[in-house]
């Protein structure tokens, strides 16, 4: 089953079970396509054997080996201007690069003549069928089209493009490996002629070798050209940096550092006096401030605390000449005050002047002498490169003529004597196995789709409901002949099904049995009808008096099952228009039927009306099982308003028919309406088939010869 649908995620599967492999359902899926499979791999085998014995070209491969010399003696070393190889990871892939570089297989082009050889240069053999059909084509639809046939200029193609095309065509012959471990090239060459593949991989490696002579010799020109160059460079910029610093020097009178570093100090000293001066000349003014602010003499020697003022103070209001005494001692202190405070700010002023002068001076010679280390640095800098410059055109002078390949020819290519494609029996069996697998895949792709149920433990962990039955198809007839056919055939498996199906809905309530059981279904046609006949009889078998109720007013099913049904049904008996006895029918077997009845009357508000639940309450005196066959819950709400009235919902589910995300519906409606499925039931279930599908072995119809003395069909 696919357990990853989204219908079974928000239905119930416990998450450990989406997430296991049924392997025996894969095994068992293979084996049912077995015949597809064996016809998808003898078709895919064929095809191999035609390609490889009538349509291959045998081609052939050709192996040379050239191997980097990491460690080469040298008559001088200089370091490294111009390096040999390395060993690293780096190195060995770039090495691989170089060997199926375009520039080198355009020389290999080139030294061969491969421009004028056919099997690289296409344009040089005969149109092949698709080529003459395409060209055919052309000359019949374009004319219709209105459009001129263009013949192609062959003559009007480059000789670089046709040369780009033939390197192209080497390229895809071409195959460059690094032995492991090592640091060893394996260069094979695939041709249709053995001899033409072994000489094109040693000239590979030949203009490969070469290559890397060339490569270091031009290498050393460039580099005694450009360390020339750029000597003469340095030189002239070195000249004008030292000019730069004597000017400098002779331009500026500068201080030491030492003497920076006094000034610096004495800068600080200026700093701090200015601060102590400005905390006392604050205070000087607070102290103006509070004693200008006193209102009256008293207060005025109360703040000054002054001996005269104390004195003249008790006379003041008496005698005018001690008032103008106090108020000329007053005065007198306070212009002191005020004097003090001046001179405080004025010291502050000359501080502040003379460390803004001093901070001056300091700046400007400090810019000074970072200037000149400037300088001085900068001409260092000039001067050690151009004497590294100068020794390094020293050595690459030197090393001119010295130069050799950073690798060696291991060894030549051996010119084959077997092709090497097509190898008939690996590709046939490859291609067998290949076509197998292929319709595999697709049996199991198609069996992914499956959003059916095919067994009962598959449609409980979906709806986490109980399955109480699962009946099989069976060849009874027409449904007329259903209770005949469960008469006379009382220990077939069908029948046991159904004694399986009472027993599994009577004990699910052992406590308190159901009396009233209701039988529904997603949609039509998934056997809720029959369940519901099939049950009834057997509830008789117990000796219980049953009845037979056709919920459905709008269709009369049960006028397939049985015949003689009176044409006054549920709602005549319901409303009273007709008595009860007078709408039954009571089959021979035991059992009363109560028809559906077409009417106008809009069926949820029958269902929903008091007088149908009095009489289904008036039924529950009379009978001791009713079933009610209501219609599919998909299509009318009935079913969820009678499931209110019963003690036991009864839901039928088409084996490998009633869609997944139907039976969620359905059983959606139900929890909201408040309800809920009480019982399962699996019905018309192919026993062949599901024996096929690998579950008939869980239960009683896929034992097969070993059901023999239990069942006599």
């Amino acid at each position: 089953m696919n357990t990853n649908s989204p219908v079974l995620q928000s239905f119930g599967v416990p998450a450990d079970s989406q997430d296991l492999v049924d392997l025996g359902a894969i095994f068992r899926t293979l084996w049912r396509g077995r015949f597809w499979i064996l016809i998808g791999a003898f078709c895919c085998g064929v095809a191999a054997f035609y390609y490889a014995f009538a349509v291959a070209v045998p081609t052939y491969k050709a192996r040379s080996a050239v191997m980097l010399e990491t460690r080469q003696s040298q008559v001088l070393d200089f370091g490294g201007m111009i390096p040999g190889m390395s060993s690293n990871t780096g190195t060995i892939n770039s090495e691989v690069e170089v060997l199926q570089s375009r520039e080198l297989l355009g020389r290999v082009v080139d030294r061969r003549g491969l421009v004028q050889d056919s099997e690289f240069n296409i344009r040089l053999r005969e149109p092949d069928l698709r080529s003459q059909a395409t060209a055919r084509i052309k000359e019949v639809l374009l004319p219709l089209l209105g459009e001129a046939v263009i013949e192609p200029d062959q003559t009007a193609i480059s000789a670089r493009v046709i040369r780009d095309q033939v390197i192209t065509a080497l390229l895809k012959r071409l195959q460059v490996a690094n032995v492991s471990q090592t640091l060893v090239y394996e260069i094979t060459v695939e041709s249709t002629d053995p001899k033409k593949a072994a000489l094109l991989a040693d000239t590979i490696v030949e203009l490969y070798i070469e290559n890397q002579v060339i490569s270091k010799f031009e290498a050393t020109e460039q580099a005694t050209t450009f360390l020339s160059n750029r000597v003469s460079e340095l030189q002239l910029r070195l000249e004008t940096a030292e000019v730069a610093v004597s000017e400098f020097n002779t331009s500026t009178d500068l201080v030491s550092i030492e003497a920076l570093q006094a000034q610096e100090r004495q800068l600080k000293d200026l700093r701090e006096r200015i601060s102590t001066a400005q905390e006392t000349g604050r205070a000087a003014r607070a102290e103006v401030a509070r004693l200008e602010a006193q209102e009256d003499r008293a207060a005025q020697a109360a703040a000054l605390d002054d001996a005269q003022l104390n004195r003249f103070l008790p006379q003041v209001d008496t005698n005018p000449g001690m008032a103008t005494a106090f108020d000329t001692r007053f005065q007198q202190i306070l212009a002191r005050q005020q004097l003090e405070a001046d001179r405080q700010l004025a010291q502050i002023s000359a501080l502040e002047a003379s460390a803004s002068e001093l901070a001056t001076s300091i700046d400007l010679q400090n810019q000074d002498l970072i200037a000149l280390q400037q300088l001085q640095r900068e001409a260092e800098a000039v001067r050690l490169l151009y004497e590294t410059f100068l020794r390094r055109l020293q050595e690459t002078s030197a090393q001119q003529g010295l130069q050799q390949a950073d690798s060696r020819l291991l060894s030549r290519a051996v010119i084959p004597a077997n092709p090497a494609s097509p190898q008939e029996t690996s590709l046939m069996l490859f291609s067998a196995i290949g076509g197998g697998i292929l319709v595999a895949l697709a049996l199991l792709l198609r069996e992914m789709g499956k959003n059916t149920f095919r067994a009962g433990t598959e449609l409980e962990q979906a709806t986490n409901i109980p399955v109480v039955g699962q009946v099989p198809t069976f060849n009874g007839g027409k449904r007329r002949r259903l209770l005949a056919y469960l008469r006379d055939n009382p220990t077939s498996l069908v029948t046991e099904t159904f004694r399986d199906l009472r027993t599994s809905v009577m004990m699910s309530k052992i406590d308190s049995p159901p009396q009233v059981i209701m039988s529904t279904s997603s949609l039509p046609g998934e056997g809720k009808t029959t369940n519901s006949v099939a049950l009834a009889h057997n509830m008789v078998g117990m000796g219980k008096k049953v009845l037979l109720v056709e919920g459905d007013i709008r269709r009369r099913t049960l006028n397939s099952y049985f015949s003689r049904l009176p044409s006054k049904g549920l709602v005549s008996a319901v409303s009273g228009t007709v008595e009860l006895d007078e709408a039954l029918l009571s089959h021979e077997l035991g059992l009363d039927i109560l028809g559906g009845e077409k009417s106008a009357m809009n069926a949820a508000d029958f269902f929903s009306s008091p007088q149908f639940a009095d009489f289904l309450t008036k039924l529950r005196d009379i009978y001791d099982i009713i079933i009610i066959d209501t219609p599919p819950v998909l299509l009318v709400p009935d079913a969820r308003i009678l499931a209110s009235l019963v003690d036991y919902v009864m839901f039928s589910v088409k084996w490998d028919q009633t869609k997944q995300q139907e039976v969620a519906d359905a059983v959606q409606l139900f929890a909201t309406a408040g309800q809920k499925v009480d019982g399962l039931i699996l019905s018309q279930v192919n026993a062949r088939r599901m024996r096929s599908y690998g579950y008939g072995r869980k239960y009683a119809y896929g034992y097969g010869a070993r059901q023999s003395g239990y069942y006599d069909s």
